[in-house]
């Protein structure tokens, strides 16, 4: 069994317990989401075997009544094991299991609505949903609750040299964003890329593309891992699409999606409807953009600080002041993919990739 790449903090130093021979057992860590529709819960159980597929592993339940998920008098909620990914903390044959939540008739959980989005991607599956996500997030120092690394007193000089910058007076927590890249790598995580943005001590990250649901188990499972390497080095990692009031940019989830139909040739005008489609359900993606049923997405979605305003739809090439932006790439193809920039950074992937399918593949009447 190889070594665990555990850190111990900022000091670089490896957690020597962690290189303690574990035997022929497997350390497999069950997570989910709770009731919040943005939290991520967990805890780990012992297995005496690497399992080939998630149906090998044993459903499990949990106390749903302090996760927000049931009442103390009956509070065992089920987690039923739908993915996994390598361990990047124990490594070896240590695995991560991200479950979807069941209640006590085994039906699914109605905080659960990955169920509901592999339904509508089913009946999607001849369009060959694709989907590609870009998640933004700022860090927090873990002491004070201040911004990581902003001055104690005031704030950072004006936004414009952070983005994609260089050099420590602009560039705060990468040890951080480099140990969650390569610990995604490692997992199995579709990341596809990273940057600074346009805040100070805010980054942005890539997963996809991934087909269909596999899109939501891929960026929960990168969240999982970001809060994990952030607790190395004691930061806290913040998803509020707002974090900081002011002239200051918000934090989005801009989610890329493309059917199959829109991939080729011809693929504009597929588009186009989709579009059109989008802009009829407006004030329904608004809803389900993030866990607040549009609220948390009020305070970014302003019209300012490359966002549209959250009660006017709009599209544009090239436009990052749009709802929906048609990459200039796509304009000269005439074919690709459309990036709709309205989710917020807490939303649940789940639920966003759902009403994007419901609204461009599914009839609702």
């Amino acid at each position: 069994m190889s070594g665990a790449v555990v850190m111990d903090g900022l000091n670089g130093r490896s957690n020597p317990f962690m290189k303690l021979d574990q035997g022929d057992k497997i350390q497999a860590y069950y997570m989910w989401v709770d009731g919040s529709g943005e939290n991520l819960r967990g805890k780990t159980r012992t297995l005496d075997s690497v399992p080939d597929s998630p149906d090998d592993l044993p459903w499990w339940n949990f106390d749903g009544s302090s996760t927000n998920q049931s009442l103390g008098k009956n509070s065992d909620v089920l987690l039923k094991p739908v993915a996994i990914f390598k361990d990047p903390f124990r490594g070896g044959d240590n695995i991560l299991v991200l479950c979807e939540t069941y209640g006590p008739d085994d039906e699914p959980h109605p905080t659960n609505p990955r169920h509901e989005c592999i339904e509508n991607m089913e009946k999607a599956a001849e369009l060959e949903p694709w989907f590609g996500i870009e998640q933004e997030y700022t860090l927090f120092d873990a002491h004070n609750k201040e911004v990581y690394c902003w001055p104690r007193y005031g704030f950072p000089g004006p936004q414009g040299p952070y983005y994609c910058g260089i050099g420590a007076d602009r560039i705060k927590g990468r040890k951080v964003v480099e140990a969650h890249y390569r610990a995604c790598l490692y997992a199995g995580v579709m990341i596809g890329g990273s940057n600074a943005e346009v805040m100070p001590s805010q980054w942005e990250y890539q997963v996809g593309p991934c087909s269909g649901v596999d899109m939501g188990d891929h960026l929960w499972v990168s969240r999982y891992i970001l809060h994990r390497v952030a607790e190395e080095f004691n930061v806290c990692v913040s998803l509020d699409p707002k974090p900081i009031d002011g002239d200051w940019n918000g934090a989005g989830c801009h989610t890329n999606v493309s059917t199959k139909p829109m991939r080729e040739e011809g693929g504009m005008e597929h588009i186009m409807v989709a579009i059109e489609k989008m802009e009829a359900k407006h004030k329904e993606h608004i809803e389900a953009y993030d866990p607040s049923g549009g609220k948390d997405n009020a305070r970014r979605l302003t019209g300012a600080h490359e966002t549209a305003s959250i009660n006017e739809f709009s599209y544009g090439v090239a436009h990052r002041g749009a709802s929906i932006r048609i990459p200039r790439s796509v304009e000269k193809d005439g074919y690709g993919y459309l990036e709709d920039r309205r989710p917020s950074s807490n939303m649940d992937p789940y639920v966003v990739c759902n009403r994007i399918i419901k609204t461009i593949a599914i009839d609702e009447d």
